[in-house]
């Protein structure tokens, strides 16, 4: 016999019952119960409470028979299914404060035992309507809620993993141009400094060169400024020699001839020189070109730098992109792990949401149980108190006899004791008084002196 804290229904209140849920019940089905009765009723009964029922554990079955990886599926699928529905009865019925339920209360109902099954469990699932429904309605939303949440937070995962694996593939990807371009920065730094070694050199040869050219303008200027100023200067002494000549002229032509020649050679000697200054002048011309053909190629040099320059701008920026996508790497990957905390919390959350609905729905029980158990106990006390208290009541009626009784014998007693006092009081001053006057004569007699106290 199934033992409840629930009172025990009657056919009729069961009947009436399950058909306030929509099921059809005849009282034949509750007299004889069949397997398959007991466990549509059963299920019904725990559907009330949980929502669970054959057609929610199907997929989850299936599932499960998925990731086994056993042969003949279809077989253990209808078993898994059985072992389970009777896993959440017996919590039900435990629920329900029935601690004896078992596989044989589906496989081989009998009549009386249903029938308390029955009433024990449609009265937890009125309790639960009438008392825990807005507590498990809340309870619900919320675990709706995290699941909703742990739904997106496996969404934001997947599409960070995905953003983890494109980032990985882009880095795998540009991993040989980066080694590349590493190399190639190596290759044009180095260089870069060569060429700036180059450059500082080519600039102190280009300072050295500027120098000698302005010093062989000035010499040039300098030589041109005084052979124009020499030459001048002999044409007009040479005039002015002429004019005197002319003036003293003395008509001889040997005079004149070898005046003549050595005009001649001096006018060769002139023309020599002006040969050797064009020529330094054709040289310096020359070594001004090379000048500026040097300032051409420092200039080349310098643009081929600041090229340079830019390139390794351009890198360094690129460093500086791949370290940002690094850095954007490692903050994903901790906000992974961290969502991955997050929902590891949420589900140790909702376990324990579970496990304190159980508790207090247990705690409930046994509270109740107690406070029935105090109640009758109270009472039983109660009752003993006013027994006790009826005989206490006569024994204080029997005391308070009794100590009136004792109250006058006292009283009594006290009269003769004042009156014996009294009589003693007097035959004491009586005494006092006649010692006194035998004293006070024995004195006289005897001529002594009394000090009386």
């Amino acid at each position: 016999m199934a033992k409840s804290i629930f009172p025990q229904m009657s056919i009729p209140d069961i009947i009436n019952a399950l058909a306030g849920w929509g099921i059809s019940v005849s009282p034949e089905q509750l007299k004889t119960p069949t397997p398959d009765f007991v466990e549509g009723v059963y299920c019904a009964c725990l559907q009330q409470v949980t929502d669970l029922n054959h057609d929610s554990l199907r997929d989850p079955v299936q599932n499960a028979l998925n990731a086994s990886q056993s042969e003949d599926k279809d077989l253990y699928a209808s078993a898994l299914t059985s072992n389970i529905i009777l896993y959440h009865l017996i919590r039900f019925a435990k629920a329900a404060r029935v601690e004896d339920f078992n596989s044989r209360d589906l496989f081989s109902p009998e009549r009386e035992r249903t029938i308390v099954l029955l009433s024990a469990f449609i009265n937890f699932v009125k309790f639960t309507e009438q008392y825990c429904d807005a507590f498990l309605t809340d309870l619900r939303e919320r675990s709706d809620a995290l699941i909703v949440q742990r739904n997106d937070v496996v969404d934001q995962l997947n599409e960070i993993q995905q953003k983890f694996d494109d980032l990985n593939a882009r880095i795998a990807k540009d991993k040989p141009i980066s080694d590349q371009l590493n190399g190639d920065n190596t290759t044009l730094t180095n260089t870069m400094f060569v060429t700036k070694d180059a450059q500082a050199k080519a600039v102190r040869d280009v300072e050295q060169y500027k120098a000698d050219r302005n010093e062989l303008m000035n010499r040039k200027a300098g030589i041109v400024y005084f052979y124009d100023e020499a030459l001048n200067g002999e044409i007009k002494s040479v005039e002015d020699a002429i004019t005197r000549t002319r003036a003293r002229i003395v008509q001889s032509p040997e005079r004149i001839k070898k005046t003549i020649s050595i005009m001649s050679t001096t006018a060769m000697e002139d023309k020599k020189t002006v040969a050797m200054h064009e020529a330094k002048a054709r040289d310096l011309q020359a070594k001004i070109n090379a000048l500026h053909n040097i300032e051409k190629d420092v200039r080349g040099c310098i643009e081929q730098i600041q090229t340079i320059e830019r390139e390794v701008q351009s890198l360094e920026v690129s460093q500086k992109d791949l370290a940002q996508l690094r850095d954007l790497l490692d903050e994903k990957v901790i906000e992974r792990n961290e969502l991955r905390l997050r929902q590891e919390r949420v589900n140790d959350q909702l376990a324990n949401s579970k496990l304190k609905l159980e508790r207090a729905q247990k705690h409930a029980e046994d509270k109740k149980l107690s406070s029935q158990k105090t109640i009758e106990r109270l009472q039983q006390e109660y009752d003993e108190m006013v027994v006790e208290r009826r005989e206490n009541d006569k024994q204080i009626e029997e005391v308070r006899g009794e100590a009136n009784k004792v109250e006058a014998n006292t009283n009594e007693h006290l009269k003769k004791s004042e009156a014996e006092l009294n009589e003693l009081l007097a035959e004491y001053w009586k005494l006092r008084h006649e010692t006194d006057v035998y004293m006070e004569t024995l004195a006289n007699k005897l001529n002594m002196r009394v000090i009386s106290e």
